[in-house]
């Protein structure tokens, strides 16, 4: 298993993977050293993430490997259809898997979510358009939805 650390828009981000595809994506909420050389398996998860950061990347391609229960891999495969710039509520996620009952299930899934913008749980809200939960901070994931906005916030000032 090969690692790296790279610094993001929003913090330091470590990259775990292998050749049979990147386990994990993780922000970091501590100062870390940047990786000097990155190997040659995380290289393209790194360029599409800075493309993704630069604006210039909606999609990733990706060979993935999270870790995970089956159900977990359901959930992770239906955050992945979610548009760029789109979001959508626990609710309808759980709609989507077809079981509404399951909503804490299917949140709780979210929250396992281990390849951090990659699988865009970010783009999961409250049903009344509220943010809530989220592994790597609320803040994190206001950036992420205003970076995604079809419509840019602008100052006044």
């Amino acid at each position: 298993m090969e690692s790296c650390i790279i610094k993001s828009p929003l913090g330091f981000t470590k990259i775990v993977g292998d050749n049979d595809g990147i386990n994990s994506v993780t922000v970091l909420n501590s100062e870390e050293q940047e990786t000097d050389i990155i190997p040659e398996v995380l290289q393209d998860c790194v360029y599409q993430l800075n493309e993704y950061f630069e604006g210039s990347r909606k999609n990733f391609s990706l060979k993935l490997n999270p870790k995970g229960t089956d159900f977990q891999h359901n959930i992770w495969r239906l955050l992945q259809t979610i548009p760029y710039g789109k979001s959508m509520s626990y609710l309808e996620l759980s709609k989507k898997f077809g079981d509404v009952k399951a909503i804490r299930a299917v949140a709780n899934a979210n929250g396992k979510n281990p390849l951090w913008i990659i699988i865009p749980c970010h783009r999961v809200i409250g049903s009344d358009g509220s943010l809530t939960g989220y592994a790597g901070g609320l803040h994190r994931k206001q950036w992420l939805l205003n970076h995604e906005s079809p419509v840019k916030q602008q100052s006044l000032f």
